[in-house]
């Protein structure tokens, strides 16, 4: 799978989410600090990870910042990208069946190595719930963008 990788530094797991990609055997698709001769900043990388999802250039993308929250917020500006801020595996997998999230963003900070593992396997075991009621929010969610 594609997956569009955004930083705004190499610091903490940063360059150990696109090892990790890899190692899964996704072709991982760097922006930001992760690609040399790209802006940096949180808010362009982000966008153009959620842009390579929304235009098909990537299926999902991964974000991250300091704090993860300016990556989903900058994410979420783009029509069609549902990015929830993923502290645990328990939320990532809640973001992909409930909300069926499609970038997944991520605390340079607060993301400890082990804990990303933990993440990326909920995230990549987790579906889209198949329930009406989850189908519905999803859709109404995707007509307020």
């Amino acid at each position: 799978m594609r997956i569009a990788v955004a930083a705004d530094e190499r610091t903490g797991v940063a360059e150990a989410v696109v090892d990790e990609l890899r190692k899964r055997g996704h072709e991982p698709l760097p922006h930001g600090a992760l690609a040399d001769g790209e802006r940096e900043d949180w808010a362009w990388a982000s966008e153009a990870a959620a842009r390579d999802v929304a235009e098909g250039r990537a299926e999902q993308a991964v974000v991250c910042c300091w704090t993860g929250t300016g990556a989903s917020i900058a994410a979420n500006k783009v029509p069609g990208i549902r990015a929830a801020l993923c502290g645990d595996a328990e939320t990532a997998r809640g973001a992909r069946k409930w909300n069926d999230a499609n970038v997944l963003a991520l605390s340079l900070r607060g993301t400890s190595e082990p804990l990303l593992g933990e993440i990326l396997d909920a995230w990549f075991e987790g579906r889209p719930s198949a329930e009406p009621s989850d189908l519905e929010n999803i859709r109404h969610v995707d007509e307020i963008g």
